[in-house]
């Protein structure tokens, strides 16, 4: 028994457990993320740097198959697989997650071996995040739920993201992780614990304070009365996704949307409604099922926001067509006045990589065809809003949040479609993610999910309202609409980068140290 509590690939393991624990579907229980990563530090410090990259693969391929276990549900419920292709996919995937914590562990392990535990405290965390930042980009990137997304339900903590974006508040929980691991490991010397402690309680003093006023402010504003507002109503039609793209089933889908949404005209209508991604499960153009839409904006101070595929023809002749997954904005003459084209497709989702040599993935792309990419533009605007869109898993992405803000959005709305995951904790990741986009650009979030988790998501990270999965669902908020540019649309998203770069400059001097040192 006590070489098992030796092993290094125990400690790796209790680190996965240990963030299982504090993130969305494992407890939430979050103060186990100031500690959670202790363990692997403890495990990978010792032995071959081969035997450190291993003991932080581990780390990872046991944290990520916990976080994606779901993927299993998309792919084999909604996306035909048999399970010997889900379960490989869920496997393959999670090793290539595990292997940015097996690269820290051993660009680590040498960072703790030649430098000073002074340097190695700020070293490690910007290490970690640079990974983190280099797994958003690469092959279109797969950031899901860094660290710092698990404290989404403590706004007070989380308010930095308008200076660093969520990466700043990873960095500070990576800090916190390795300052409890260097005062361990430096615990006899009374000389190196006061260098190490003084800095970093600086530091965490410092983004303390600047929370809880950023807080305050901020919900101040969004009080003012000089601050212009919005009342919305988001929809959520909890239609099974078996039968949506049912042509059959098209009128019924309609009709669901609509009485939830003559639902909130009773009492103090709203002026924008929102409904989610392809919540109309077939082309607008050319469709009876519009004649109702029409109608329930016409004579009345009413915006209907929607979901729903299109399609351009470039040369009717050649039948070169392009589809698009996008969000369209109805207002009350009938006609549609603003469109965003998604600019950010899920791959083997929305389209298919290599098709021609992968053909057994071919029933993961939707029935309405292989969608092209969209480019952000102008915000859709209505009244004193002027939205920026955010469709599914473009809300993963903070950079996509950023452009809108840049483009003049003063509002963010995201229409999502998580009846893939099934009751599963994906939906809930999804919001975790949304929460910081609302934060890092001051901006307050809609959302409107087919079957949950739609939500109102304050400035501050603050969760007005939000709704339950698999149920219907209508309600409506007056939003602030936030105008101005926060220090991390203008300047901040570069922390990220930095801290790759960073990272990497300091993994490389030590390597190239320690060649020095054993020649």
């Amino acid at each position: 028994m006590t070489s098992i509590f030796r092993n290094r690939y125990f400690f790796a393991t209790l680190t996965a457990l240990c963030l299982w624990l504090s993130f969305p579907g494992g407890g939430e229980i979050w103060p186990l993320l100031f500690l959670a990563l202790v363990p692997l530090l403890f495990g990978m410090q010792t032995g071959s740097p081969r035997q450190s990259a291993l003991c932080g693969l581990v780390a990872g391929l046991v944290h990520f198959l916990l976080l994606l276990y779901w993927i299993v549900i998309v792919l084999g419920t909604y996306g035909g697989l048999a399970w010997y292709f889900s379960i490989p996919a869920l496997l393959l995937l999670a090793l290539y997650m595990g292997l940015y914590f097996s690269l820290f562990a051993a660009l680590a392990r040498v960072i703790l071996t030649i430098f000073p535990a002074i340097a190695a405290l700020w070293l490690l965390p910007a290490l970690w995040v640079g990974l983190d930042w280099l797994r958003s980009v690469l092959f279109t990137g797969f950031p899901w739920m860094d660290l710092g997304y698990a404290l989404y339900k403590i706004p007070i903590a989380i308010q930095i993201a308008d200076l660093l974006g969520h990466h700043g508040v990873t960095y500070v929980l990576v800090l916190i992780n390795t300052l409890l691991f260097l005062l361990v490991r430096a615990w006899p010397s009374g000389r190196s614990l006061l260098l190490l402690l003084v800095p970093a309680c600086l530091l965490m003093g410092g983004v303390g304070i600047y929370s809880q006023q950023r807080f305050a402010e901020i919900n101040e504003q969004t009080t003012a009365a000089a601050t212009p507002q919005l009342s919305i109503g988001i929809i959520q039609g909890n239609i099974d996704q078996s039968v949506k793209w049912s042509p059959s089933q098209q009128t019924t889908t309609v009709q669901t949307y609509l009485s939830l949404s003559e639902s909130l005209m009773a009492s103090r209508p709203p002026s924008l409604i929102v409904w989610p991604e392809t919540a109309l499960p077939f082309y607008p153009l050319k469709n009876d099922n519009m004649g109702p839409l029409r109608k329930l904006v016409e004579g009345r101070e009413l915006a209907l926001l929607t979901g729903a595929p299109w399609y351009e023809v470039l040369d009717r002749k050649a039948q070169n067509v392009l589809f698009f997954n996008s969000a369209l904005l109805l207002q009350p003459d009938g006609e549609f006045h603003g469109k965003y084209y998604k600019s950010h497709l899920v791959p083997f989702g929305e389209y298919v990589p290599l098709k021609q040599f992968l053909p057994f993935i071919a029933p993961l792309v939707e029935a309405a065809g292989n969608f092209s990419t969209g480019t952000i533009e102008r915000p859709l605007a209505w009244k004193d809003a002027r939205a920026g869109i955010l469709i599914c898993f473009e809300s993963v992405f903070p950079e996509i949040s950023r452009q809108w803000v840049k483009a003049g959005a003063n509002l963010l709305i995201n229409l999502t479609n998580d009846a893939w995951y099934g009751k599963s904790s994906a939906p809930y990741h999804s919001l975790a993610m949304a929460v910081y986009r609302a934060v890092e650009t001051r901006r307050s979030l809609v959302r409107s999910a087919n079957t949950g988790i739609s939500a109102f998501i304050s400035p501050t990270g603050t969760i007005d309202l939000q709704s339950e999965i698999f149920v219907p669902f209508a309600a409506a908020r007056v939003v602030t609409l936030m105008q101005g540019e926060t220090f991390w649309v203008r300047y901040g998203y570069l922390f990220a980068p930095a801290c790759l770069a960073i990272g990497l400059l300091g993994s490389c001097l030590a390597i190239v140290r320690r060649r020095q040192e054993t020649h």
